[in-house]
């Protein structure tokens, strides 16, 4: 299960930041909506399906690097803090930022569900509205528990205007700026 609770009030984005800098290794925070979000440690299957997307990514543009866990401010939906699964980016876009870096820039984001009681809310719900908000054109969900995926496009401050969901197996059309199809026939083994 992974921990949530409800920052102060009052709590600030810096104040946010450095508890996250000083959480253990083993521990992932993110910051969404006035929430504290722990995300847990990705089993096997979910590093396989990172790995499968980086592949993917890399094969079509090799401009392009697929950066896992990347800290992102999301900052129009309300001063967020998220580590997307994958960000997709142009080779060495991050090279002089810090542990939170801008949005400008990313192409997509990219999460991969995990078997947590509150991944609807926080994964289909808040991540999707703060990475619209963010101006963030692509966002792919790979949802294990639904056994498909979601492809998020055309963002605007509410939320994203295109939602296409598809079962494993079917072609994951990624529009532009990243223009891609990718076979998701092996995510039926890989997500299983």
């Amino acid at each position: 299960m992974t921990p949530k609770s409800e920052a102060p009030a009052d709590m600030t984005v810096e104040e946010f930041e450095q508890i996250a800098r000083t959480a253990p290794e083993t521990v992932r925070l993110e910051y969404l909506n006035g929430k504290i979000e722990g995300k847990p440690v990705p089993d096997g299957k979910h590093d396989e399906i990172i790995m499968w997307l980086l592949e993917q990514c890399l094969q079509h543009r090799p401009d392009l690097r697929l950066y896992p866990e990347r800290g992102l401010k999301v900052e129009k939906y309300r001063r967020g803090r998220a580590r997307p699964d994958g960000v997709l980016a142009p080779r060495r876009h991050f090279l002089t930022s810090g542990d939170w870096a801008e949005p400008d820039g990313v192409l997509m984001v990219a999460e991969v569900t995990s078997h947590d009681w509150d991944s609807h809310q926080w994964d289909r719900v808040e991540k999707a509205k703060g990475y619209a908000a963010a101006g963030i054109p692509v966002y792919l969900l790979i949802d294990r528990q639904a056994g498909g995926f979601v492809v998020y496009a055309e963002p605007d401050d509410g939320g994203y205007r295109s939602v296409t969901a598809r079962a494993f197996g079917a072609p994951i059309e990624l529009p532009e700026p990243v223009g891609r199809t990718l076979e998701s026939e092996e995510l039926k083994e890989l997500a299983g």
